[in-house]
């Protein structure tokens, strides 16, 4: 069964009023449409959105294991995350946005990941094209301007949407744009695309039917005539995520909301350098949701521990040696993974090649920390740490699913030691 953008009418997503201070376009952008130049930096919005964590953390927490359990998108959870101003957070000062960083979208996704790793999800992929257009201003002026103006309404989610059912990489995609008058109509299935339902904005990959094919992303609305939702997504884990195929259906496309049509393998050398940059912020990202939900499982462990006394003890099991060296295990991978996180973002965000260079290697590192932290975790705790009356269980499919978005490990570590060749050894 398939659903239509029709079908997903405003009624069906929470009332209430946005309350954020979010990037409007009169204040981010001169008469002539394009960026005003950038203002001395002012942390003052960062800060407040910052401060709001706490309580949004504990809304998601409060929620989390009914979307889970139905598999329900959690419209109020990323109200609450936009109400907070840490939807836009990435949003440059060009545009009036607060101008968060790498550093600043880490600890955000880190505790978002404490309440709900599927909101966290949700939340770094729509981070991280307002990232991305601060660096790079690859959106067109107007279409930017329309997301800003609904992001002062309500949640605007963006994401890209490059998978495919079969999809081989470096193959071009199976979504085909074709040429009509004066823009374009696409045509294709993308796969496992996040926040699916609720996505505003759709930057969709795909090829031209030209003689010689050109690449593109083509930015599509939520509710564009030909496109449906199919619901697929029935995962282990991130089950409130919404994940599901889009299926496009000649859906039109203006010729300026065509981006980047290049050949295949064209590209110059700081396109590849911006891709690069692109991908770090993703994989410090991905990184810290990982992160967050380990966390929340190891504060379930600590009470657990505090609270359990077995028939045959007159103590909690957090008095015995063996639950405390356990739990100093997991804290220790915690730490570690951590400090690789948060010590390449900033270094990212100063531009630092060689911190860009191994954001691949920590998102692997800091995936399997977080993964064997959640596995010891449950280890540990036997049939309560497995029952569905627990969250525990959930942190450990949550965290195994967040391996989806990390590169195979071949990849990574193939990559990592031609790098070390390279280098001959240097540092």
């Amino acid at each position: 069964m398939t659903t239509t953008a029709a079908d997903r009418s405003p009624a069906d997503r929470p009332s209430g009023t946005a309350t954020a201070a979010v990037p409007g376009t009169a204040s981010g952008a001169s008469d002539s449409g394009h960026p005003a130049p950038d203002a001395a930096p002012d942390r003052s919005a960062v800060v407040a959105a910052l401060a709001g964590l706490p309580r949004v953390v504990d809304l998601l927490s409060a929620r989390a294991e009914e979307h889970d359990r139905d598999a329900t998108f959690p419209y109020q959870g990323i109200e609450a995350v936009h109400e907070a101003g840490l939807l836009t957070l990435t949003v440059s000062q060009r545009y009036g946005g607060p101008g968060g960083t790498l550093a600043d979208t880490v600890r955000v996704l880190a505790q978002l990941g404490r309440g709900d790793a599927s909101v966290a999800v949700v939340t770094a992929f729509t981070l991280l094209q307002h990232a991305e257009q601060a660096r790079r201003a690859s959106w067109p002026t107007a279409g930017y301007r329309r997301l800003l103006t609904e992001s002062r309404r309500g949640p605007a989610l963006v994401n890209t949407l490059r998978a495919e059912p079969g999809g081989r990489p470096g193959a071009l995609p199976d979504t085909v744009a074709r040429r009509d008058g004066e823009g374009w109509l696409l045509t294709g299935r993308k796969t496992y695309c996040t926040g699916a339902e609720a996505l505003a904005w759709m930057a969709v990959t795909a090829r031209t039917d030209e003689p010689e094919p050109r690449l593109g992303t083509f930015l599509v609305r939520g509710e564009s005539e030909g496109l449906e939702i199919d619901p697929t997504w029935d995962q282990v884990g991130l089950r409130a995520s919404a994940s599901h195929d889009v299926v496009l259906e000649q859906v039109r496309v203006p010729t300026e909301l065509a981006l980047g049509l290049t050949a295949p393998k064209g590209g110059a050398a700081d396109a590849a350098g911006a891709a690069e940059l692109s991908l770090a912020w993703h994989d410090l990202a991905l990184s810290a949701v990982a992160i967050g939900v380990a966390r929340a499982a190891q504060s379930w462990l600590i009470r657990f521990l505090n609270q359990r006394t077995p028939a045959n003890l007159t103590e909690p099991l957090g008095t015995l040696p063996r639950y405390r060296c356990a739990l100093g295990e997991i804290e220790a991978q915690l730490i570690g993974a951590e400090e690789l996180v948060e010590g390449l973002a900033p270094r990212v965000d100063r531009g630092e090649p060689d911190a860009v260079a191994r954001t691949g290697p920590a998102h692997l590192l800091a995936t399997r920390a977080a993964t064997a932290a959640v596995q010891q975790a449950v280890s540990l705790t036997g049939n309560p740490g497995l029952s569905r009356r627990h969250p525990l269980e959930r942190y450990l499919r949550d965290v195994l699913s967040s391996r989806v978005h990390l590169a195979p490990d071949e990849a990574v570590l193939e990559a990592a030691g031609r790098a070390a060749l390279e280098r001959g050894g240097r540092p």
